[in-house]
């Protein structure tokens, strides 16, 4: 069997502008990006989970960023599942699709039966954003907190930004007649823009982590209420969307709100790694340190973690002193 024919709106990210209640937003569907992730690999069910959340919320937050810029997303913790990391590649040109890659790292033995999200213990989320040579990367970092990975990525916003942020996502293995299981995932990310209010201001709010209730009164905060009130309908093969386009999607749920969407932007699996990235990485190291690294039948070894390439150099070759010699 095979994934079957590609529906039009996979692994696209749409974005959207609701003009009564001045927020914006995107529609994310990811079907081949995961499975280009997720084949690398041969994670546990719950890791896959929590690494397809990642991805969505990835896409989601990347279409934002500039040409040529690339955004990371980073969850570190305590718990069985020790890091997850992603990054999104903007397109170097107007037209091109980003690229997403992603991989976690666990200890297989303290994974538990519970639910995905309590694989990840007491740790951190950031994003990092990088423009390039010349520039300083921006990096923010928040305490994980909720019960998933997209509200750790909602408190992100609400207390490093100051910006209320939405998630709405589902993701989940399809069982399609006629088609391999594979791992789909949808999702719906809202945003609005408000100045910030008094809380935001004095580190007050909904405990010690802000909210975006904690953000928007008045005027902004009806309109932010009522348009989650919508967003609360949708139901997870809505947000998955086989059977629904994005733009058919927004006038489900919004059509109140006047939705004008935009461009979409298409999105795909990929690794920048290369011999060349592996040599410049290993440059650091002295000629006594890339002895170390020497396995027995004298070669310097390399894995990728994002897509598993495998890269055997000559010793001689790597270091500090190959470079200046």
């Amino acid at each position: 069997m095979s994934l079957g024919a590609k529906i039009a709106w996979d692994d696209t990210v749409l974005p959207f502008q609701l003009d009564v209640s001045d927020m914006r937003g995107r529609v994310a569907r990811l079907d081949g990006v995961l499975d280009g992730i997720l084949k690398q690999h041969d994670y546990p069910e719950s890791v896959e989970a929590l690494v397809a959340e990642m991805a969505l919320l990835t896409a989601l937050i990347g279409q934002t960023v500039s040409l040529r810029w690339k955004l990371s997303l980073q969850v570190q913790s305590k718990g069985a599942v020790r890091m997850i990391a992603t990054d999104y590649f903007a397109p170097k040109e107007e037209g091109e699709p980003a690229r997403i890659r992603a991989y976690a790292s666990f200890d297989r033995d303290r994974l538990t039966e519970g639910a995905a999200f309590d694989q990840v213990g007491e740790g951190y989320f950031a994003i990092m954003i990088d423009q390039g040579k010349g520039t300083q990367p921006y990096q923010g970092i928040t305490p994980l907190a909720g019960e998933s990975i997209s509200a750790c990525a909602e408190a992100y916003f609400a207390q490093s930004e100051q910006l209320p942020t939405r998630f709405s996502l589902s993701f989940g293995k399809s069982t399609e007649p006629g088609v391999d299981e594979h791992w789909r995932a949808g999702g719906v990310m809202l945003q609005h823009m408000p100045k910030a209010s008094p809380f935001a201001a004095s580190g007050e709010g909904s405990g010690d982590i802000l909210t975006a209730a904690d953000l928007v009164d008045g005027e902004e905060g009806e309109n932010w209420s009522r348009v989650n009130i919508l967003l609360d309908t949708v139901e997870d093969l809505e947000l998955i969307g086989p059977s629904v386009a994005p733009t058919d999607l927004l006038i489900r749920l919004f059509h109140e709100e006047q939705p004008r969407v935009y461009d979409a932007q298409a999105v795909q699996f990929g690794c920048t790694c290369s011999e060349d990235r592996v040599r410049q990485s290993l440059s650091i190291y002295s000629s006594k340190d890339i002895e170390k690294m020497t396995t027995s039948d004298g070669k310097v070894t390399a894995d990728c973690q994002f897509c598993g390439a495998h890269y055997v150099l000559d010793p001689a070759t790597v270091g500090f002193d190959a470079d200046n010699t």
